[in-house]
């Protein structure tokens, strides 16, 4: 198993799909890594397939010239803590879990908010139960 940027990728997976499982790197990034490589490694190539040398090329390549994985989630998470310290509005929808990004929140917010808290219902069973 291929480990590049602290993440083992899986075997039987393309090395253009499997790049796709470090944080960071979508199919467009994953794309261009590749055809800076292409005298190397082919886009159809496995992971189970790579040689020791094509995975520290992939490795270089990655850390030197992208950010990914640790490198990339602690600027993600500055620049919201940023945010938060300077009371922007988008540090005060974070702070208090809500869309940040103008989306509506009567509805369709269960990804961001979690799941729904009904209010009121444990008062009521408890008031009917002691009659």
């Amino acid at each position: 198993m291929a480990r590049v940027a602290g993440v083992d990728l899986p075997k039987n997976k393309r090395i253009d799909v499997a790049l796709c499982y470090l944080y960071g790197v979508g199919r467009t990034r994953a794309k261009e890594v590749i055809e800076k490589l292409s005298g190397s490694i082919k886009a159809e190539t496995r992971v189970k397939d790579l040689t020791e040398e094509q995975v520290g090329l992939l490795n270089t390549i990655l850390t030197k010239e992208y950010k990914v994985e640790g490198e990339l989630r602690r600027e993600v998470v500055a620049h919201m803590q940023r945010l938060t310290e300077i009371n922007s509005y988008r540090g005060h929808r974070h702070r208090r879990s809500l869309p940040a990004r103008g989306q509506r929140t009567k509805t369709n917010a269960r990804t961001r908010r979690g799941r729904r808290k009904t209010v009121g219902v444990g008062k009521a069973a408890s008031a009917t139960g002691k009659n």
